[in-house]
């Protein structure tokens, strides 16, 4: 199903969920005309009462380990949550994530590639594409970074400060996306069809390959000891290879990651 808005944001009602968090500061960057709702201002497990023309529903549920441990919580806000923005009847992206792969294939996932998610956070995302319904566009994406809140470029940006050397997987392989560039494709999709887009950076990596960039773009002198995922015992399970590509006509083509790093860096570290 078409249902293009792209041409006619002004006079509409732009809600963008989760606000609080680095994906809702992006997109209200990209649509300032938006209203932006934190937490605080609308917990999602709660029913809406408020009305909208568009939602971007960034809100979710995003500690993977944390999930595992309180899953019902989880499917509140990632299933019950994503159920109330579905409620408001208005068109609306829901962004989800390659962990509902299971990282068996050997080359990039595709949009008519079926999940199989290994974790609770992996399945209450799957949940929640079920649950975004008929009118909504499903943008899967991965491995989110940005200069506001937390995430692996920040989190690397200070280890590498404090030590000589960190430990990072290596046997984990994905497409670090930059939330700029995402709340950027976000504008893009509002002209396509409803339904499952994949919608990453270029190229791939580690995340050993990536904290070794963050500190050669960021010239910090910090080793990085390479490790497995096994060495680093987290709760959740998660897919040793996720890169996501789109075999749909008119997907957004994302920049490659390093030149997200460098972006979000250049707001991390002003001259």
């Amino acid at each position: 199903m078409e249902h293009v808005i792209a041409d006619s944001l002004q006079s509409r009602r732009i809600l963008v969920t989760g606000a609080g968090g680095q994906l809702g500061a992006a997109l209200l960057e990209e649509f300032p005309d938006a209203t932006g709702l934190t937490r605080e201002q609308w917990d999602v497990t709660l029913p809406p009462f408020f009305e909208a023309d568009l939602v971007l529903h960034a809100a979710a549920w995003t500690d993977v380990d944390g999930a595992e441990s309180d899953p019902q919580e989880a499917a509140a806000v990632n299933v019950g949550g994503t159920q109330h923005v579905a409620e408001l009847g208005a068109p609306f992206v829901y962004f989800s994530t390659d962990y509902v792969f299971d990282g068996r294939k050997n080359e990039p996932y595709v949009e008519s590639d079926g999940p199989n998610p290994l974790s609770v956070y992996g399945r209450t995302k799957l949940l929640g594409e079920a649950a975004a319904g008929e009118e909504a566009w499903v943008a899967r994406s991965s491995w989110l970074f940005g200069s506001t809140g937390r995430n692996f470029v920040r989190t690397m940006l200070a280890l590498g400060r404090e030590r000589d050397e960190v430990a990072v997987v290596d046997d984990q392989r994905g497409s670090p996306t930059y939330v700029g560039h995402l709340a950027t494709a976000a504008r893009e999709l509002l002209a396509l069809p409803y339904g499952v887009w994949h919608v990453v950076a270029d190229g791939d990596c580690t995340w050993a390959e990536f904290a070794e960039a963050i500190f050669e773009e960021a010239r910090i002198d910090c080793r990085v000891r390479r490790i497995t995922t096994a060495e680093l015992g987290r709760p959740a399970p998660r897919p040793a290879y996720s890169v996501l590509r789109s075999e749909r006509p008119g997907a957004p083509q994302l920049p490659h990651w390093r030149d997200g790093l460098r972006e979000c860096l250049a707001r991390l570290l002003p001259d």
